[in-house]
This record gives C-alpha cells, structure tokens and sequence, in this order.
C-alpha cells in the first residue's frame, strides 16, 4: 500500500507569492498615493478624477486615501501641488531685477501648462463652494510670494529697495499679477515680455521710487 503523501507545515508563514508588491506605508504609501493622482489628473484631468481611479492605479482602496485626504477635491489639491512642485531656493544674484524676474520665470515654467491650467482653474471653481479647501488651495499657492519676500528682504538689505516694500500687499503683487495672467489670459504658458512688463513697469518702480503707497499697519 502506497504511504500517504505528508501534509504541508503550516506552523511557518506562508513565503509572499512571486511577483507580490510588499506593504507600503507611511512616506512610501503617501507618495505612492499622490503619484497614482498625478497621473489620473494627468490622463483625465479634474472632470474625470476620482477616489475609485486613484484607488486602482494605486493598487489600495478608496478607505487608504480617505484617511488621508477626505474629499475627491481635497485629493485633488495636493496632487495639483505635487504637479506643480515647490518653488525653488530664492535666487540670489545681487540684483533685485534679474532676482524677481528669474523667480517669476521659475513659478511661470512651472504652472504654464495648457493641461495645468485646466486643472487649476477647475479645482478654483470647486473650491468656491467649499471655503476650508479654498483656504488650503491659496495656503498651497502661497510659496511663491514667501519667496518673494526673502528677495525684497534681501534687496532692502542691500539699500536696492525701500524698506517699506516688504508689506505683504507689495511683496505678493508680482506673483499675484502672475497668477491672474495665468488664469485669465488662456492658462497655458506665459510670454516672457508679460514677466518682464509686470517688474518693469508695475514691481520696480513700486518699491523701488517715490513714498510707500501703504501705510505699515496691516
């Protein structure tokens, strides 16, 4: 009589199956999980981005990004920002001029994609009917003007600029003045002479001549 063949040992763990993704978590999850919104974004833009598409290029459930982020357009928000990426470290030539101008050049090749633009421009829209991510939406947008600030800092400290420049109504214009072109003039990428007009003709002699037009009380 032929002997029974052995059972397997199930006391150990069951090796993970070939070809398994390991757990991700934490950092790696989180990136992981923006990256699959990016490309929905990307591939779909915002009228097609959805809590389901991100699940499933991801390989999770929908319950893994609601922990995270608790709406489609909070979602949405943080993979436009990650799209856009973060402004870079305050140019620093000595020159307020060329300073502000490379800076604006930097945020204009950032967001002057045509597809970038649709994208902003429809999360704004959703925005307005929720006033906590609008808040969020202008906190993320609000880098740029910071940088800004350290460049005026820096030209006030170097007798380039008045001191009275660095109220917040001044330092945001040129990027505020950016962001408008951006968003009203067909949202896609922006004339360098547009960039050169708003420091020329609107930032320098603003901060540079004459007496502050504000008063330093917010």
């Amino acid at each position: 009589m032929q002997r029974p063949a052995p059972k397997p040992d199930t006391s150990r763990s069951t090796p993970r199956r070939a070809g398994s993704a390991p757990r991700r978590r934490g950092a790696e999850l989180e990136f992981a999980l923006l990256e699959a919104a990016v490309a929905e974004l990307t591939e779909h833009g915002y009228d097609g981005f959805s809590m389901d598409g991100v699940a499933g290029r991801a390989g999770t459930n929908k319950n893994t990004l609601y922990r995270r982020w608790p709406s489609r357009t909070a979602l949405g928000v943080a993979a436009f920002m990650a799209m856009v990426g973060r402004p870079a470290d305050p140019p620093d030539t000595g020159d307020l001029r060329t300073d502000v101008l490379t800076l604006l050049r930097q945020v204009a090749d950032r967001i002057g994609d045509p597809a970038t633009g649709r994208i902003l421009a429809a999360l704004l829209a959703e925005a307005r009917r929720q006033p906590d991510l609008m808040a969020d939406l202008r906190g993320q947008l609000s880098a740029d003007p910071e940088v800004m600030l350290g460049i005026l800092a820096a030209a006030v400290a170097r007798g380039q600029a008045r001191p009275e420049s660095l109220h917040r109504r001044i330092y945001r214009l040129p990027i505020t003045l950016l962001q408008a072109e951006y968003l009203t003039a067909g949202q896609g990428p922006i004339p360098d002479e547009t960039l050169i007009e708003i420091v020329d003709l609107i930032f320098l002699p603003l901060v540079t001549t004459g007496s502050s037009p504000v008063s330093d009380q917010e």
